[in-house]
């Protein structure tokens, strides 16, 4: 079993220049977590989440519509804190480039 560990380790060890123990990455392939693009699905449901588990806006009713990295918020609060603080959780989901408030004060009967 030794013998298949060996035929690719030597293999790789030919392929590699004299005296270099590692291969190097170009600088424009190496990426890093925080390149990479959020997708607008998982914008959503990080928002969504966040809304409705505050105690303040529990925003689960909320319509939240994401575009390129663009969420919209829709919909009706009662209170304009609610509707402020709304925005201030959107903002604040890693990924979110802006946030369009549309919610609207619920009017009381």
């Amino acid at each position: 079993m030794k013998f298949n560990y060996i035929l690719p380790a030597a293999f790789l060890a030919a392929l590699l220049p004299a005296g270099r123990a590692r291969l190097r990455i170009p600088p424009a392939q190496q990426m890093s977590f925080a390149d990479k693009q959020v997708s607008d699905d998982l914008l959503y449901d990080n928002v969504k989440r966040r809304l409705a588990e505050d105690s303040d806006v529990k925003g689960g009713g909320l319509d939240i519509d994401v575009k390129q990295g663009v969420v919209t918020l829709r919909g009706k609060l009662e209170t304009q804190r609610q509707i402020d603080k709304a925005a201030k959780l959107a903002k604040k989901v890693n990924g979110v480039k802006k946030v369009i408030n549309e919610i609207q004060l619920s009017l009381k009967p």
